[in-house]
């Protein structure tokens, strides 16, 4: 197996990152999403993200984009400032490889390093995988939300699952909300 590199994903990873993201919106229950992401959506959340300062990360193998996770804060409301909420979707042919774990660990540090104090993991369709990845990195359990999402004529469940980066609740954030 090829080693995976994670790196800052540039505009150039928009394509794959759409790919990746598509077969997740048809075939699975981890997006609520029913209509995939155009290019030009994917290629504006790169670029929101590196302009606010967080993290989108892609894995790379033999130069070829096998999976992507970002952060973005939590909800829009300024209290919210410090909380950032995950995504991470790997390629098809990818999964249960390590590369999840590898972009997660990659960004929790790189969220930390961005300001946030507390990660969000929203889990749809309660994914068994995606839990296990999250409970594996130190994530626990905060809550479930059952039936809250129908998609390929079945009712869904929501996993929230949490957990502190850096100092976490035991300091001020580096920024006040405003």
């Amino acid at each position: 197996m090829a080693a995976t590199a994670v790196r800052q994903a540039i505009p150039a990873d928009a394509s794959a990152i759409a790919a990746i993201y598509a077969h997740h919106v048809r075939h699975g229950t981890a997006s609520f999403d029913t209509v995939p992401r155009s290019l030009v959506e994917t290629e504006g959340g790169i670029a929101e993200s590196s302009a606010r300062g967080w993290p989108f990360l892609v894995a790379e193998q033999d130069g070829q984009v096998m999976g992507y996770a970002y952060a973005t804060q939590f909800r829009d409301r300024p209290a919210y400032g410090s909380t950032c909420e995950n995504s991470i979707y790997v390629h098809p042919d990818r999964q249960s490889q390590g590369i999840g774990k590898a972009l997660l660990g990659a960004l929790l540090g790189q969220a930390q390093a961005a300001g946030f104090r507390q990660m969000i993991a929203v889990i749809g369709g309660g994914e068994p995988a995606s839990v296990a990845l999250h409970a594996r990195l130190g994530f626990q359990h905060a809550g479930r939300m059952q039936s809250v999402g129908r998609k390929f004529g079945r009712w869904l469940d929501t996993i929230y699952m949490q957990i502190a980066l850096g100092a976490g609740d035991s300091a001020p954030p580096l920024k006040e909300p405003q």
